[in-house]
């Protein structure tokens, strides 16, 4: 079996979705839905069984699994980059990690886990996916220190020659629906397009950018997925690795590609950031791929206009999820 943490989630259920496509349904999901729609992302796909988050913990705790497993994909976690509660960040992020990674290892089972682009905090001491300048890594907010918590103490371990950890950068694509705030800028600016005709983005608080040129590294939630799955079909290539397109590009490209693709004409507004996010706001991010590359990732990846496209025509204007009609959403 194959136990995907964070299963209902976005990059989550976008895993089991390719993992159906490539002939494999022997798959347990672990996830929290709660009261949102976020059950939906799994209307379609095939798995054996649906544990909740705590449930399994405690089987985990116990050895109490009575089922043989054979890799854990891990991507269940907070991934609020707003979350205040340090204490639940803690427990949710960083020790539920622990615990799979220490069962992992004792039954040598596959470990491949989420960390985050926000461990590299402010982007000063650069976006290099090297282990042994970890330490130098000040993240912004307690998301990315809770992620980079984990990836030191794997580190400190002994630990980096056993697991895959992995460093996503700006994700973006169908069944990202749920996640409110946290939902890409595709996703949000395709709702004020269709309901305003016009896109909303930060001002530049940073005298090197201009309005709408801070610049991230923009990836396709298909291009992350088939970067993950590498690391499940590579069990010997092991470390911290970046998951991006190596290409920085700005929100302007970004919210043009969408507009292309809607067929409408390019109308942004700039508005003022919110006083409390401005010391904390990445102006700049692009990973390093040369490791990725290295260990033998040769598979394309999508640019923007390209992704946006797909994401757009394929998905948002149809109302699709992956393998799903959402027939509650309105169309554009």
């Amino acid at each position: 079996m194959i136990v995907v943490t964070g299963g209902a989630g976005f990059i989550g259920s976008a895993i089991v979705w390719k993992l159906n496509r490539m002939g494999e349904d022997k798959i347990i999901i672990v996830d929290e839905l709660g009261k949102d729609e976020k059950w939906r992302n799994l209307n379609g796909l095939r798995f054996e069984d649906f544990y909740h988050k705590d449930d399994f913990m405690g089987l985990i705790l116990q050895r109490q699994i009575q089922f043989k497993i054979t890799a854990i994909i891990h991507l269940g976690a907070c991934s609020s980059t707003t979350e205040k509660d340090a204490d639940y960040l803690m427990d949710n992020n960083f020790h539920y990690s622990q615990e799979l990674a220490k069962y992992s290892l004792e039954k040598g089972v596959r470990f491949v886990y989420a960390s985050s682009a926000a461990t590299y905090g402010d982007g000063s001491t650069g976006y290099e996916d090297d282990e042994n300048k970890m330490e130098n890594l000040r993240p912004l907010n307690m998301y990315g220190y809770s992620k980079h918590l984990f990836d030191t103490w794997i580190k400190r371990n002994g630990l980096m020659n056993h697991v895959a950890g992995l460093k996503y950068f700006n994700v973006y694509g169908p069944n990202e629906y749920h996640k409110g705030d946290m939902r890409s800028v595709v996703h949000k600016a395709f709702e004020q397009v269709r309901d305003t005709g016009k896109v909303r983005l930060f001002k530049s608080y940073h005298p090197d950018y201009k309005d709408g040129e801070q610049k991230r590294d923009f990836i396709y939630v298909k291009d992350a997925v088939d970067m993950s799955l590498f690391f499940l079909e590579h069990q010997d290539k092991n470390g911290i690795y970046n998951v991006g397109t190596g290409r920085a590009q700005t929100w302007i490209d970004l919210v043009t590609a969408l507009f292309d693709a809607v067929g409408k004409p390019v109308n942004i507004e700039f508005i003022d950031m919110p006083e409390d996010i401005r010391e904390k706001y990445q102006y700049f991010t692009e990973a390093r791929l040369n490791k990725l590359k290295n260990a033998g990732y040769t598979k394309p990846i999508m640019n923007v206009r390209d992704g946006v496209t797909d994401y757009v025509k394929n998905y948002l204007l149809k109302d699709f999820y992956f393998g799903i009609k959402n027939e509650q959403q309105h169309t554009a």
